[in-house]
This record gives structure tokens, C-alpha cells and sequence, in this order.
């Protein structure tokens, strides 16, 4: 079982913001089914909690239970102070700004969840699970929690048109730009995505966790078949073997072409495409094999042989 709480705030008395209900609508929306339509959480989506009370109601709930995966995902309003982050509710006063950061880690922590994944979109959300009496030195995460966030401590959280630059990229990583050959996309990916797309001049997204394995967030559609990505191991039987080609892998060749090995490849093709193998003495495998070259594997490619050969995929 997967859920997630996901919270955006726009209605602050004194400081409304225009993006985060949108932010949270959308991250909700892409998070409750995989790219085949498959059920992937299931999502409670709240806007404009007005009170600090209703919020931490929430986040006890989401993190209550044995769940495989429990995430708390916020959009709003961050803030920090000598005592430490908050994340800010609507019904703030000074020294009582909403739900401390140290708080919500304290519950995760305790939770029996299997993973817990904490994303906050909100200036100063880098503080999260680095206490402020050790001077950000340390995080107090334990096994099985996962932290990203937008900013550093002592960052701000930018919005551009109506939406959070940190939840836009958060965004297009789930819906594939962080996804790996199986389709696969996990915190740690979304993360490099998304450092890799913010510039050293722009805000800089923190990424804590105390992991032994990573969980997926979301399921795309494989960027080449399991099916087809499997009979990697039957073209190279051993890593260092270069597959020989000839002209009557090539479709083009009407006369000579034989229909068995015009599959293949195409296949190496679809291979060469995400990088798993190259053409040896030729730019194109098209030209690779109508001069009767080769290919082989990259070392992706060599990553993906072991995992098919040992079975895990």
C-alpha cells in the first residue's frame, strides 16, 4: 500500500501566494497512476488547511499504519527562525508559525512505514532534518526516510507564472525525465534531475536520506521493451563479444536481407538509441552493417547484461 498527503497553500492572509494549489493539483494528479494507467498512490489531496492543528492532524494520519510507502508532500509557505524550520499555515502568529520541521521528522521517524519521502516546496525546507542547535551540521534521518526539497536553509523557493520552478521540474522527472531503461524513477533520480537542471546560480535543491535501497515513485512505460531488453545476453554472450553484422541485417537490401536478423537489428538499434551499445568502425549501425562491421556494448550496456544475466530483470 502507497499513500500520500499532498498539501498546497495559497491563501496566507498577509502573503498570499498564486502557485502552490496548482503545484499540489498537479503532483496529486501524477502521482495517483503510472504511465500505463496503473493504480500507483493513493493520494489525499488537501488545499488551504487553514490551521496548524488540521495540518498536523493530517501528517499524523499519513504516517500512522504500515504502509509500504508513506509521502508527505507540501507546497506553501517556509520559514525559519533561531529555534528552527516551519512550514507555515494560515492562521500563523510570531513564535507559533505552523508545523515545525522538526516535528514532522520526528513523526516519520517513528513511523512504521517501509519508506517515508518527505518533499517540500517552500523557502528555507533545506533546514528539514538538519537541527539548528548543531548548526545544520547533522540530519537526523533514520533508516527508510527520504528528504528533497527546494531549498537550502537559508534559500528561497522561487514561483514563475503561477507555479513552483522546484515543483515543475519535480514534474517532468516523474513523467520521465528521471527515469531509468526499466521505466523506473526514484528519489535519488529525481533529484539529479532536477540539481541537474537548476543552474549554480539559481536556487539549490537538498536531497537527505538513510536508504539501503531505493523505492519507486512512479512507472513509465520501459524506454525499450523488458522483452527485447532481455535478449541482450542472447546478441552478446559475453560482455566483451562484438555481435558481427553483414548486409543481410539491413531491411534495405530486399534481395539479401534475411527477416530474422533484420529484427535484430533493429533491436541493437533500439539499444543504441539509450546507449547500451555502438557501433564499432562506423558513426551508424546502418552503415556498420552494410560493411559488414560490428557492435558492442557500452558499459550501460555492460550495467544492463549483468542484470539480465543474473536474473533481476
Amino acid at each position: 500500500m502507497k499513500k500520500a498527503l499532498i498539501v498546497g497553500i495559497n491563501n496566507y492572509p498577509t502573503s498570499p501566494l498564486r502557485g502552490c494549489i496548482n503545484d499540489a493539483s498537479a503532483f496529486s494528479t501524477i502521482m495517483e497512476k503510472n504511465a500505463d494507467g496503473s493504480p500507483n498512490f493513493s493520494v489525499k489531496l488537501e488545499t488551504d488547511v487553514p490551521t496548524k492543528a488540521k495540518l498536523k492532524s493530517l501528517i499524523v494520519d499519513l504516517f500512522s499504519g504500515d504502509s509500504d510507502i508513506a509521502l508527505f508532500y507540501f507546497s506553501g509557505h517556509g520559514f525559519l527562525n533561531e529555534i528552527g524550520g516551519y512550514i507555515v499555515t494560515p492562521d500563523y502568529t510570531k513564535y507559533d508559525e505552523g508545523v515545525a520541521m522538526e516535528e514532522i521528522l520526528n513523526i516519520a521517524n517513528k513511523s512504521k512505514a517501509k519508506d517515508k519521502i518527505i518533499i517540500l516546496d517552500c523557502c528555507h525546507s533545506g533546514a528539514f532534518g538538519s537541527p539548528i542547535m548543531t548548526g545544520g551540521a547533522t540530519a537526523q534521518i533514520i533508516e527508510g526516510v527520504v528528504v528533497l526539497t527546494a531549498s537550502k536553509s537559508d534559500g528561497a523557493s522561487i514561483e514563475v507564472n503561477g507555479h513552483g520552478v522546484f515543483t515543475n521540474l519535480l514534474l517532468d522527472a516523474l513523467q520521465g525525465g528521471a527515469s531509468n531503461l526499466l521505466g523506473e524513477i526514484t528519489p535519488g533520480s529525481v533529484y539529479a534531475y532536477i540539481d541537474q537542471a537548476l543552474g549554480p546560480w539559481d536556487q539549490r535543491p537538498v536531497f537527505k536520506t538513510n536508504v539501503t535501497r531505493f523505492t519507486s515513485l512512479r512507472k513509465i512505460n520501459p524506454l525499450v521493451p523488458l522483452e527485447i531488453l532481455r535478449k541482450i545476453i542472447e546478441y552478446f554472450p559475453t560482455p566483451d563479444q562484438e555481435h558481427a553484422l553483414d548486409p543481410t541485417y539491413e531491411f534495405d537490401n530486399k534481395d539479401i536481407a534475411k527477416p530474422e536478423k533484420v529484427t535484430i537489428l533493429k533491436n541493437l538499434q533500439k539499444f543504441e538509441r539509450v546507449g547500451l551499445v555502438v557501433p564499432v568502425g562506423e558513426e551508424h549501425m546502418y552503415y556498420a552493417a552494410q560493411n559488414s562491421k560490428s557492435c558492442k556494448l557500452t558499459a550501460l550496456g555492460y550495467h544492463y547484461w549483468r542484470l539480465v544475466k543474473d536474473k533481476k530483470i
